[in-house]
């Protein structure tokens, strides 16, 4: 089309993005460096570093609780083109890769068959040009394959409406046409907005400094529990041809002699005030209060147990803002999986068919939380009383909805 930018200007555009997505992953892989202000720490020290997984348990947190069930109204018959091309994995692998760099992508292809495969690609190797109304690329771009040594593009792919084309290293370009009017690549977004339409990360600026905050927290315990575990000890009032014991059998024996001199002095022998670790667990704990607060998580995902388990109830409450984002990320994922859909189909059945012909089709996500017998049963109670005053009111489908259990009826089907 006249008005695309062409490859040059996505590469471009892709390597603005690409390290900020390659950092995200840095931290929810456990692979980020906190940054040491070398004041308490030794110098023999200043190269090690220890790992923490908030931002992983921030993010997995989250994804584990968004389960695609399927689309409802179905009458393109969208499940099946999901159901063939490995499901389990395939949501999975597009929630989390978006969770982590903000939006995922699926790339669409014809199989040997012309059946649609779909394939996940992440935010740091695909990009493009999106239409903020459908959610709908107008180009696009993605690296299918890099070199490993040199992580230089060895397969690069170009999306355009009714074209695809294959760039392979050192060969001519593969132009594939089909007949859809859209780019075969679709973008999976988190958290999408008028500023930034591509999304946002589950891993904000915010929680990566204070995992950072909280990793010199346990550098400097870890610091401290040296002289916590055996404190500093001092002689005062020493002859100066005394002999100096060796420091490791002084500090382990349980019984010194130590004579008077020729005058009938001896040494006195005293210890430093022991080391406390009580500031260093205040302070972590503090850091994951506000970690807990950026990300909906309490102090019991974060390593902190209470002394008391929770009830059903008690942890839904607790995980409030953690459910509301669960219900937004829904929306938006499921428009994204839609649009998936859409396009297979198109490509399934040779057909253009418009977009707004798929208004009816619903995205099914399933329970975030799990009831228990005891919300079962409130459930039951109240599903018999709506009923009795609005008959047929609550049936299989609504009481899936509510309870995430599938009936014995719709089982047998």
């Amino acid at each position: 089309m006249a008005d695309n930018k062409g490859m040059e200007y996505l590469r471009r555009k892709l390597l603005m993005k690409q390290g900020r997505v390659e950092t995200r992953y840095k931290y929810y892989e456990m692979k980020n460096k906190a940054r040491d202000f070398g004041i308490s720490t030794p110098p023999n020290m200043q190269l090690w570093n220890s790992t923490l997984g908030w931002c992983a348990k921030a993010v997995d947190s989250l994804s584990d609780r968004l389960s695609f069930r399927e689309f409802r109204n179905d009458v393109f018959n969208l499940n099946e083109i999901f159901a063939m091309n490995n499901p389990d994995v395939f949501f999975d692998s597009a929630i989390l890769s978006a969770l982590i760099g903000s939006c995922s992508f699926v790339y669409i292809s014809p199989d040997e068959d012309g059946y649609p495969r779909l394939q996940v690609i992440d935010g740091a190797n695909a990009t493009g040009r999106i239409d903020e109304i459908t959610g709908l690329l107008t180009e696009g771009y993605a690296v299918l394959q890099r070199d490993q040594d040199t992580r230089r593009p060895t397969i690069e792919a170009h999306f355009e409406p009714f074209y695809t084309t294959i760039y392979r290293r050192g060969e001519e370009p593969e132009v594939y046409e089909h007949n859809v009017e859209h780019p075969l690549l679709v973008p999976i977004i988190y958290r999408p907005d008028a500023k930034r339409p591509f999304g946002h990360s589950r891993i904000s600026r915010s929680a990566m400094s204070l995992v950072g905050s909280a990793l010199r927290t346990i550098k400097r315990a870890e610091v401290s529990a040296e002289f916590y575990s055996y404190p500093q000890k001092y002689a005062v009032g020493m002859s100066d041809d005394a002999e100096m014991a060796d420091r490791w059998k002084a500090s382990m024996s349980s019984m010194l002699t130590i004579t008077k001199d020729e005058d009938n002095d001896h040494p006195v022998v005293g210890q430093f005030q022991q080391q406390s670790m009580t500031p260093h667990t205040e302070q972590l704990k503090m850091f994951a209060a506000l970690f807990g607060g950026e990300m909906g998580l309490t102090m019991d995902d974060l390593g902190f147990p209470s002394d008391n388990p929770s009830s059903s109830e008690a942890i839904k409450a607790a995980h409030e803002t953690l459910r509301a984002t669960a219900r937004k990320a829904q929306k938006k994922f499921g428009s994204g999986f839609l649009n998936v859909g859409y396009l297979a189909a198109c490509l399934r059945d040779d057909w253009q068919y418009s977009r707004r012909q798929f208004y009816m089709t619903k995205p099914i996500w399933e329970q975030l939380f799990e009831p228990d017998m005891s919300q079962l049963s409130l459930i039951g109670d109240g599903a018999i009383k709506v009923n009795q005053a609005v008959p047929g009111y609550f049936g299989n489908t609504n009481l899936r909805d509510l309870t995430g259990i599938e009936s014995e009826d719709d089982t047998n089907e």
